[in-house]
């Protein structure tokens, strides 16, 4: 199992540049940048759509653009990977999306893997037009015609929401076929089946029961005579405690991505350094 790290890039915490650096030269596998595109100041939707959550803090909708973080640190490291996590595929343009991920697995010669969630704030989703109710049946066919465009020369999708004639769109991955897709979340009944039908793996958020939706995963994946075993486990703000990583490895987890606090430069810096230390474990 590796150790990633996680933050949102903003504007009042460290660069997310020379945290790349430092996290590729301390010996972490992977560093996450979540995204979201603004957050409406109704505030509607309690954080993470959970009734009495607390108030949202302000780094939500003071994060970088995804992309635009993540090409920038691969073009100074050369083998941590880099993972959007998670992207909000349900409201993005597929066709945009696709040549934005293309692009920077490109750019860092194949480190990009593709975290991917359905998105919890209501009214950011409808702001970019689109019915929050819709969520998962587009983010199915936005990541299957985003497979289309990375794998085919002449690519086309026909579908209920999404739909382009036969196109050309370069550049193609790196990775072959392209590059992993993996959901966030919990996994109920018909998130499973998403796993089971078009990802690469599955990424709950840490915890006790992080990996409770396991057995929903692998009657999914017999349902549709696919080996659960080629799905790849991860979680995403796992504790920086020796015991519950020991436990998320023997669980068979290859990724445990630990989260970093959003204060200066140097508060993280410490942080880092401190994760740093259970790497060798």
């Amino acid at each position: 199992m590796e150790l990633g790290l996680m933050i949102f890039p903003t504007d009042q915490t460290i660069d997310p540049v020379e945290l790349g650096k430092a996290a590729e030269d301390l010996g972490f596998g992977s560093l996450w940048f979540p995204e979201h595109s603004h957050i409406p100041t109704s505030r509607i939707t309690p954080w993470g759509g959970r009734e009495g959550a607390p108030e949202l803090p302000d780094f939500y909708w003071r994060t970088h653009d995804q992309f635009v973080a993540l090409a920038a640190v691969a073009a100074v490291t050369e083998r941590i990977e880099l993972g959007t996590g998670i992207c909000l595929v349900a409201q993005r343009d597929p066709i945009w999306t696709a040549k934005q991920v293309a692009s920077v697995d490109r750019i860092s010669n194949g480190r990009l893997l593709f975290g991917i969630g359905y998105g919890w704030n209501v009214e950011e989703m409808e702001d970019h037009g689109y019915p929050y109710k819709n969520r998962r049946a587009r983010l199915r066919e936005n990541v299957l015609a985003m497979k289309q465009l990375w794998t085919e020369d002449e690519a086309s999708f026909a579908g209920d929401h999404v739909n382009f004639s036969a196109s050309w769109s370069w550049p193609k991955p790196t990775r072959q076929p392209h590059p992993p897709v993996i959901m966030g979340g919990a996994a109920g009944p018909k998130t499973a089946a998403h796993i089971a039908e078009f990802c690469d793996g599955w990424m709950p958020i840490g915890g006790r029961h992080a990996l409770d939706g396991w057995s929903e995963i692998e009657k999914a994946c017999e349902a549709i005579g696919r080996d659960p075993k080629t799905v790849e486990l991860s979680v995403f703000g796992a504790k920086a405690d020796p015991s519950h990583l020991d436990e998320l490895a023997e669980r068979g987890v290859v990724k445990a991505v630990l989260g970093l606090p959003q204060g200066p430069r140097d508060e993280v810096m410490a942080v880092v350094e401190e994760h740093a230390k259970l790497i060798d474990r």
